[in-house]
């Protein structure tokens, strides 16, 4: 007797390989996938911009990181005395307008440097609702806080949707290696200050728009996230206090999944180690000179150096 309506994710024929390079870029959801792929010590970039939600902004995102196009001063703006790009998350923002362009432009030198090896890159997409800042009518990726007089907010229409997926697919072509597998899934967080009925909405247009797009490209997939979420897992124990976040339960859950179709042998084995060795890390005493907790790091340092040797790169960086 089953219980529940599980969701897979259809094991891929190309697999993830140790010394890979994965960029991801997009909602919040993609930041906690990352920071998964960092903690099992692969390689990775996540959102150069910083949290990024609606299609067209991270187009613009990837455009830029594609031309290695730096920003400059007039492309910025100043509130409660800080100097902010209203196409980056408030991350970026500072009280000095060098401090916050050098930020921008770090970040920026990195994800076109890393872009240009990546084997593969996942996009989550959270929103189809856009604001367009009225002082420079432009559409913006952050609201940075402003007040909401300055903003008219709209949802992008599926012509726009469907060219901002499509210009991203070309870009990303283009700068990336020939072989690089492009992911898109939906992010399961709830958009609940828009409205319940407008979410779904914006859900929607955006899992149509994916699937018009990705049917004209190779190599590119659709990742049943937002369903596994809203339909497997569709009990609010799976979230946050907020109820509108997936909890780490949740986020483990549908990064098994995403594993088991997407990770080589090989992979599954050296991440399931790292994770390991990290919850040992995490192990502290009161006293250091404990012979026990000397032999318990000097094997765990042994370990550390097995998995090291596997890969060229450098990993657990303490």
């Amino acid at each position: 007797m089953k219980f529940r309506t599980e969701v897979n994710i259809a094991e891929s024929e190309n697999k993830i390989g140790i010394e890979d390079k994965i960029f991801s870029i997009g909602s919040c959801f993609a930041s906690e996938m990352s920071d998964l792929f960092q903690k099992g010590q692969l390689q990775t970039v996540n959102n150069p911009f910083g949290t990024v939600f609606n299609p067209f902004s991270i187009n613009n995102a990837v455009k830029r990181l594609h031309d290695s196009e730096f920003y400059h001063e007039d492309e910025l703006i100043t509130y409660h005395d800080e100097f902010i790009s209203l196409d980056h998350h408030t991350s970026f923002d500072t009280r000095f307008i060098h401090q916050t362009l050098d930020k921008i432009n770090t970040k920026l030198t990195e994800g076109n440097q890393f872009l240009q090896e990546s084997n593969w890159v996942i996009i989550t997409y959270g929103t189809s609702f856009i604001y367009e800042f009225e002082p420079k009518k432009k559409l913006v990726a952050n609201c940075h806080k402003i007040p909401q007089k300055f903003f008219e907010k709209r949802l992008l229409t599926h012509q726009e949707l469907t060219d901002s997926i499509y210009d991203t697919v070309i870009n990303l072509k283009d700068i990336c290696p020939e072989n690089v597998q492009i992911l898109f899934t939906v992010s399961p967080v709830r958009h609940t200050k828009d409205g319940m009925t407008e979410n779904q909405l914006s859900k929607s247009k955006l899992i149509t728009a994916v699937h018009e797009v990705i049917s004209q490209f190779e190599k590119c997939h659709y990742l049943p996230v937002y369903e596994i979420l809203m339909d497997d897992l569709r009990d609010y124990r799976f979230y946050k206090d907020d109820l509108i976040h997936p909890n780490s339960q949740a986020v483990n859950y549908i990064f098994d999944k995403f594993g088991n179709a997407y990770f080589s042998d090989e992979t599954k084995d050296f991440i399931k180690e790292n994770f390991k060795i990290n919850q040992a890390l995490e192990h502290r005493t009161d006293d250091e000179k404990d012979p026990k907790y000397i032999e318990f790091k000097e094997k765990l340092n042994q370990k550390i150096e097995v998995q090291r040797l596997k890969v060229k790169h450098k990993i657990f960086r303490i």
